[in-house]
């Protein structure tokens, strides 16, 4: 049985990810990319579908965790009665690594600290997601073992002898203080020739100068420059470095309930995060980053508008098709496991606004100019002209079928708004004046039927009566003042529907055809909102206190799911979660540089 989701940290390489529990089990590892089938899976079931385990072979004791400072390089310290030994997982960066080839290497090296503990190393490959048990040799060097199942093959090199033991790999030793004792997980495709070792000591050392140096760079000098920089350092881990893309979570099927049904794949790219995931990476001084996800949003969506999506593959791949992985018992029992995810199909109208903004932002923030991507967008906001007034399926991503979602229309509204400011500030080219009235024409058609006089508030959907968690961010893309009478009623009834302790749902599915089951508790990047909007209404206490508050909900390594569960104090969703760390690094900007910034 997998632990708490809030037991677990990241490490990564960025351009795939594992999870370490606090009992030194990696139990989630996908190779060589995010979205590859994992290899280690028992985050989804049980040791038996997949796990890489190493700690004292007694048990007893207790651990404790951190992650080298400036890094992504974590260490679990056991505080045992034999001792104290620790285990230092990493990943090396691929791109910086020579004769990196095709290869990937995740590296746990034990270090004895003081006494002599005796230590266990136990690892279970399964291929295919805990489907696939490998063929597995010895190296000719003696030295490891490697593993083959079809096109992958993985070798593990230990300094101690390995025995294998119920279709399982294991070993036994003592770490004495002061020494240190490398295991090296290598991944290549099996028709290569075998990678040659790396020097684990070498890389640690290189990996730590890598990540201290990209860490260096932040330029946020708030009170919370910690949480922020280690929310960018989650950002970066979760950035696939071959094209630019910033993926939502490196896990899938992580239940937003305890044994629910509602567990999604979210190992892709949302063009939803694209404005936010910018804007904090440029405000923090991260401008290569900032241009190199740009890059990837404009190759993404290049094609005809009538085919763009809400969500793409780190390459940009378009076809996400969504299946279920039957043999996996799921997060706690929590079923469907899924593989891809079909609301890449859907329309999201919001989408558009998202990436128009994201490029003007881009443009604000002195990213270099780029005229063949104006022409992208140019007709991506013609095509938008033409069918903003369709129902679509929403932020949300519902399953219920179209419908007249306040804020898509707020963010085609925005959509069009940043297309005439592009035009009328930059000097492009673009029909400014028919997109003008296209424009004023959604403004005026969201405060007819999106807000209601009798509830004083906008609404979810046109003519509804429930309110919705995203109708926060309408200050903040400048569809409305946030001091507007209009936008305090709005505060006021997500305050009075939304809140669940102190948090903020999404909405409430009970009052809403989403077409999906069961529930779901409170959505941390919603919350994170909720400061931003009573900062936006000039309500600074509050905005302080609530981002206060959500900082205290991160895990003893600083990390966020995508929800958090007030009843049972339990991270809930996907996790680490990209959007969750965004509106962090958002919101503490917004408060420490004020009003003006947004």
């Amino acid at each position: 049985m997998p632990a708490s989701i809030e037991d677990y940290a990241l490490i990564g390489d960025c351009e795939t990810a594992a999870l370490v529990c606090r009992d030194g089990s990696i139990d989630w590892l996908c190779l060589p990319r995010f979205d590859s089938a994992a290899c280690l899976a028992a985050l989804l079931g049980t040791r038996e579908h997949g796990r890489w385990r190493i700690a004292p072979a007694a048990r007893g004791g207790r651990s404790r965790r951190h992650y080298l400072p400036g890094t992504v390089v974590l260490e679990t310290v056991f505080v045992h009665p034999q001792g104290v030994a620790s285990v230092i997982d990493f990943m090396p960066i691929r791109h910086g690594m020579a004769n990196c080839g095709e290869r990937s290497d995740l590296v746990r090296i034990v270090c004895g600290r003081s006494g002599t503990v005796d230590m266990k190393m136990d690892l279970t490959l399964r291929f295919d997601y805990g489907a696939t048990v490998p063929w597995v040799t010895r190296l000719e060097q003696n030295d490891g073992i490697r593993a083959v199942a079809g096109p992958a093959m993985t070798i593990l090199r230990s300094p101690e002898p390995l025995q294998g033991k119920g279709l399982a790999t294991t070993c036994e030793f003592k770490i004495k203080a002061g020494e240190m004792k490398p295991f090296v997980l290598t991944y290549c495709p099996s028709h290569l020739a075998e990678p040659p070792p790396l020097d684990a000591h070498l890389e640690l050392e290189r990996t730590e100068r890598w990540w201290r140096d990209w860490s260096g760079r932040c330029k946020v000098g708030s009170d919370w420059r910690g949480p922020v920089r280690r929310s960018l350092l989650t950002l970066k881990a979760l950035t696939y470095w071959p094209t630019g893309g910033v993926v939502a979570a490196p896990t899938t099927s992580l239940p937003e309930a305890p044994g629910g049904v509602r567990n999604w794949d979210y190992r892709y790219c949302w063009l939803r995060d694209a404005t936010r995931t910018l804007l904090a990476l440029m405000a923090a001084g991260y401008y290569d980053e900032a241009q190199a996800w740009q890059g990837w949003l404009t190759r993404a969506v290049a094609g005809s508008p009538e085919q763009a999506q809400i969500m793409y593959g780190v390459g940009g791949e378009r076809h996400l098709w969504e299946w279920e992985l039957d043999w996996l018992p799921g997060y706690k029992g929590a079923r469907p496991v899924r593989v891809g995810n079909l609301a890449a199909t859907q329309l999201q109208l919001d989408v558009y606004g998202e990436l128009i903004d994201a490029l003007y932002q881009a443009r604000l923030g002195g990213l270099p100019r780029d005229r063949d991507s104006w022409a992208l967008q140019r007709a991506l906001v013609n095509h938008l002209a033409a069918i903003w007034q369709q129902p679509d399926e929403g932020i949300w991503e519902v399953r219920g079928g179209p419908q007249p979602f306040t804020f898509s229309k707020v963010m085609a509204w925005v959509a069009l708004d940043r297309a005439i400011k592009t035009v009328e500030m930059h000097d492009w080219q673009g029909p400014a004046s028919r997109w003008r009235t296209v424009r004023d024409a959604i403004h005026a058609d969201v405060l007819a039927n999106g807000f209601s006089t009798k509830r004083n508030s906008f609404v979810q959907t046109y003519g509804g009566n429930t309110t919705d968690a995203s109708l926060l961010l309408l200050p903040m893309v400048g569809f409305i003042d946030g001091k507007d009478p209009r936008m305090l009623g709005t505060i006021e009834a997500i305050e009075k529907e939304l809140l669940a302790n102190g948090l903020v749902r999404r909405y409430l599915p009970s009052r809403t055809e989403d077409g999906l089951p069961g529930s779901e508790p409170t959505f941390l990047a919603c919350s994170f909102w909720l400061a931003d909007a009573y900062a936006m209404a000039g309500r600074w206490q509050e905005a302080h206190e609530l981002f206060e508050r959500l900082l205290l909900l991160r895990n003893d390594v600083g990390l966020l799911s995508e929800e958090y569960d007030t009843a049972r104090h339990r991270m809930a969703g996907n996790f680490p979660q990209a959007l969750s760390h965004i509106a962090l690094v958002n919101t503490a900007l917004l408060l420490e540089k004020g009003v003006k910034r947004a």
